[in-house]
């Protein structure tokens, strides 16, 4: 992915480039809870794997993230991640686990997890404390290739007007340590907690992002750029802007909807940029709004659209916009993709499926973590 500091020297690229990190939760085959045994997996997998770096550690020892390599087109990261998941799930199989794709487990302690060796981490939960050990949560990155750094902040303050659509259609994490939270995604709201974490501040030139980073590093607040664990934030070491809006996400079908859309928005939006538009922003109160009714009402949620505070239902915009953007589209060879992001509105995101299983069985969460694990299975296969 082109590093800011050389993009203004290269050519601009037909197809910006696009990378994709999924993380999953491991769960017993029996009990459905959660277990600590990333270590035991990646032993098994990547000793099979031609590129072992394709699986990464996380905070907890219940976790492992899949990431693809630099992908050029959406069916392109897809394929990348199952392929990995190739080699992951038959190690999974012979430690009797199964892969886990949502924001949050629905009934999970914290109090039995286990944290991963590294002075990064334990220096996270030391100064965190009770907050960073109830961090039970997954969620999907995208990283999109940005080809001039000057773009990169108007971009993502514009692409924050497509905040809740993202949560909306990605939310996964309605209940909670045994309770239905009645929120679509309590994932997005724990998140936040932590230091550095939640939505971006917005600036304009890359020189006030710098401003801010040097002020962060210079009074300790984080160590190393990577500790902004904005929703959006620019990765200046892959030359990215990185989207961590989205829950986890179990169906594979959901996977490629986000990321067709994902990656869409930054590249509609950076075109428009470079042919000397001013995005259109909104005020960070309409923003945070937004990110508030999409975690609490997901799909139904009545969204802020701009700075005159025009409101719509997010569906209805959806259905909008996904024609808009189809010609871009075409263009990133991801039509087919994009298209599927109405699919997610007709079968009802992850957060409604979980709610309908929980209903049919009678409150049975053991029930619901069967029916995310299943619904990744069987999209893999």
């Amino acid at each position: 992915m082109e590093a800011f500091g050389c993009a203004d020297r290269l050519p601009r690229l037909p197809s910006p480039t696009l990378g994709v990190e999924w993380e999953l939760a491991l769960v017993d085959r029996r009990t459905r809870d959660l277990r600590n045994e990333a270590a035991h997996l990646f032993a098994r997998a990547k000793a099979r794997m031609p590129d072992p770096h394709r699986l990464h550690k996380e905070l907890l020892k219940n976790t492992v993230e899949v990431v693809t390599d630099v992908c050029r087109t959406v069916p392109e990261a897809m394929a990348d991640l199952q392929r990995t998941l190739s080699y992951v799930v038959p190690a999974c199989d012979e430690l009797d686990l199964d892969l886990y794709g949502a924001g949050t487990h629905p009934f999970a302690s914290w109090t039995g997890q286990q944290l991963t060796e590294g002075v990064r981490y334990a220096e996270l939960i030391n100064r965190t404390q009770w907050w960073g050990r109830q961090m039970l949560i997954w969620g999907v990155h995208v990283h999109v290739g940005m080809p001039a750094r000057e773009r990169v902040l108007p971009v993502l303050s514009a692409l924050l007007a497509y905040y809740p659509h993202l949560q909306a259609l990605s939310a996964s994490s309605p209940i909670w340590a045994g309770v239905d939270t009645g929120y679509a995604s309590n994932r997005a709201l724990m998140f936040q907690q932590l230091p550095t974490a939640g939505l971006p501040f917005q600036f304009q030139r890359w020189e006030e992002f710098e401003s801010f980073a040097h002020d962060q590093l210079t009074t300790g607040v984080i160590d190393d750029l990577s500790e902004i664990r904005w929703d959006v934030r620019p990765a200046p070491h892959h030359g990215t802007l990185e989207t961590r809006v989205c829950d986890g996400v179990s169906s594979v079908a959901d996977m490629a909807a986000l990321v067709a859309l994902t990656h869409c928005l930054v590249v509609w939006l950076d075109e428009r940029a470079a042919a000397g538009e001013r995005l259109p922003t909104m005020p960070p109160w309409h923003v945070q709004e937004n990110k508030w009714r999409a975690a609490r009402y997901g799909v139904d949620a009545i969204v802020i659209l701009d700075a005159a505070s025009t409101e719509r239902l997010v569906t209805e915009d959806l259905a909008d916009l996904v024609p808009r953007l189809m010609p871009v589209a075409e263009r990133l060879g991801c039509a087919a993709e994009l298209a599927s992001v109405l699919d997610i509105l007709d079968r009802g995101p992850s957060y409604m499926r979980q709610r309908r299983v929980a209903e049919a069985s009678g409150g049975d969460l053991v029930a619901v973590v069967d029916s995310v694990v299943q619904e990744l299975r069987t999209g893999l296969t």
